[in-house]
């Protein structure tokens, strides 16, 4: 016999609490582990997850646990269980230590079963909305465009549905980005102009993709987008980490005007490769602008004067381990994780909240009159105000100044908004709203190149998706456009290939396939599905080779492993299966 008295003694700290072991010669002899937790008063536990199967029993003091998303009280006598996978964390909500006893072992069936549920998290208790990425209105949507951030969050979404999970697929146009000035300026078009017109664009465009988009928001046409974006502003304004400050700048040597984004460009102080102001989509890595390597004016073509400007600005080093537990949270793919602690490692990192600017949504502050609220703030806003109009439209209560802990938040971006998607959004969304902790995913793209040349609409380089999308050959598109759509590495788009992929897979192979398989149930059948009859060991094999195709094919849909790379290869194969197996059987069949 063993006894194990928890006294406080030999702690250290892991998962965000103190933990010490507990008998480990008596728990290795059972075989499974085991330790003492002490939560202290007004202590969270890390959000985390495991492998293993983990039963707690509290022995002392309360608070409460959130597992999955949804809060549960738990007090003295409690005892919990957590699956594999179950991801969770504790809150000592009392004035006296919570103490409980942890026992941990490996299933490795209940984990492989926990793995491969398709719908885990509670997502089939929870909203779950789907952002592809608004896209900036100075210019339609190409192949390049489609095969990213907007097709993906289609299939994701569609596939969710069908499923019975309530997921809507939002996006919108980034109305107030300073290249959408800089695009009319070079139109003889206003920059709200510029954005009406090619919002509604972009619009046209996905529908052609057959795109379904449940809430589209195009924020300078929206009446009450702009007080709102205020309201969320003058939020932030509360955190400790937002504060006015003197900042360097670079302005034009010639009308003096600031220079950020579009209005400036040089080498990335990161990479060295050729960049704008702000982010550099080379390494995703941000730049303050006066940091640039040799910079040039985009207005004159001259060096920038430096000088200084008073604005608002997020410290968003004071918080990053905020940031860090957002990534425990949720699915965050491993190069944002990298990409973070990169930038984080430099020293303190200002993001600046506000900008010198003609185009956009001025903030309520008079302190800053004369600038505009960046468009990397807006966006984060956006997304909430997005759930909001979407749940005004279909009778939810949603709202955006209310974000609720409950919403499953699934975001479709390429890999160059790494810095502001994941983790500057996410630290905007602490400083405003403290007591919300966002559920986020996060799904990322690479480029997807032009014979092997990056799309390019300065230089024609593109195909537009309203020049080749028509009902005809949208399916073709979309599922070539799956099957090479750029999923952790750059790949290519060449239209001869897909001329032959079309040509030679679609119609030589599939519809020759499927011709024939009709003309044998007309000829043979009367039109009508035969009886399968007696199986035969051939009959049972290939039905078992289905089975693990469709298997796959749902692994490969789901939200955990999401990729259309291998559900379009899926979808391949089952043809291929199914064409030889009629192939390898056609004696048979023909003798009867």
């Amino acid at each position: 016999m063993e006894i194990s008295t928890f006294t406080g003694e030999g702690l250290s700290r892991a998962f965000g609490i103190d933990v010490a072991a507990l008998d480990p010669g008596g728990a290795a002899d059972l075989g499974v582990g085991a330790a003492w937790g002490r939560v202290a008063p007004g202590v969270r536990s890390l959000t985390h997850q495991h492998d293993e199967t983990e039963i707690w029993v509290l022995v002392s003091g309360g608070g409460t646990l959130e597992v999955d998303g949804a809060e549960h009280r738990i007090g003295t006598g409690t005892v919990v269980r957590f699956d594999p996978f179950e991801t969770h964390h504790v809150t000592n909500t009392g004035d006296t230590d919570l103490v409980l006893a942890s026992f941990f072992w490996r299933d490795a069936t209940r984990a492989a079963e926990a793995a491969g549920t398709p719908v885990r998290r509670r997502f089939g208790t929870r909203p779950v909305f789907v952002f592809s990425s608004a896209p900036t209105p100075n210019g339609d949507l190409h192949l390049g465009h489609l095969a990213g951030p907007f097709f993906a969050a289609d299939a994701y979404t569609r596939f969710q549905r069908m499923n019975g999970v309530r997921a809507w697929h939002l996006c919108g146009s980034d109305d107030y980005q300073n290249y959408v000035a800089a695009a009319g300026a070079e139109q003889g078009r206003t920059p709200l102009e510029t954005a009406t017109h090619y919002s509604a664009r972009i619009r046209e465009t996905l529908a052609a993709m057959d795109i379904e988009v449940h809430q589209f928001t195009a924020t300078s046409a929206d009446e009450t987008y702009p007080e709102s974006l205020r309201a969320f502003f003058t939020r932030l304004l509360g955190s400790d980490a937002v504060d006015l400050a003197e900042a360097e700048a670079l302005f034009d040597p010639g009308s003096g005007r600031y220079l950020f984004e579009a209005g400036v460009s040089g080498g990335c102080p990161s990479c060295g490769q050729a960049t704008g102001g702000n982010i550099c989509e080379g390494c995703r890595h941000p730049n303050s602008v006066t940091d640039l390597v040799d910079p040039v004016s985009a207005e004159s073509g001259a060096t920038p004067r430096r000088g200084s400007v008073r604005r608002y600005q997020l410290s968003l080093h004071e918080l990053a381990d905020r940031v860090c537990e957002h990534h425990r949270r949720g699915r965050v793919p491993a190069s944002v994780k990298e990409l973070a602690a990169g930038v984080l490692s430099h020293g303190p990192v200002e993001v600046p909240l506000t900008h010198p600017a003609d185009w956009g949504v001025t903030p309520a502050e008079s302190e800053v009159d004369g600038q505009v609220v960046w468009s990397w703030i807006d966006y984060a806003y956006s997304i909430l105000h997005g759930i909001g109009a979407l749940g005004e439209r279909t009778g939810h209560d949603w709202r955006s100044a209310e974000p609720d802990p409950d919403w499953k938040i699934v975001h479709f971006l390429g890999a160059d908004g790494s810095f502001f998607h994941p983790i500057v959004v996410p630290a905007l969304y602490q400083a405003a709203h403290p007591g919300w902790e966002p559920d986020i995913d996060y799904h990322l793209n690479e480029f997807y190149l032009l014979q092997q040349s990056k799309f390019s609409t300065s230089r024609g380089h593109a195909v537009w998706g309203r020049d080749v999308l028509t009902p005809d050959t949208v399916d073709a598109f979309r599922l070539y456009l799956a099957l090479t759509r750029p999923e952790g590495r750059r790949t290519n788009f060449d239209p001869g290939e897909f001329d032959a992929f079309t040509r030679e897979r679609l119609e030589g192979s599939w519809q020759a396939w499927l011709s024939d398989l009709g003309e044998r149930l007309a000829r043979d059948h009367g039109g009508r599905m035969p009886d399968a009859g007696v199986w035969t060991p051939e009959h049972t094999a290939f039905l078992a080779r289905l089975t693990e195709r469709r298997a796959a094919l749902t692994r490969a849909l789901g939200a955990d492993g999401f990729s259309l790379n291998s559900a379009a290869a899926e979808l391949l194969g089952l043809v291929e299966d199914a064409r030889g197996f009629a192939a390898q059987e056609a004696g048979a069949a023909r003798a009867g």
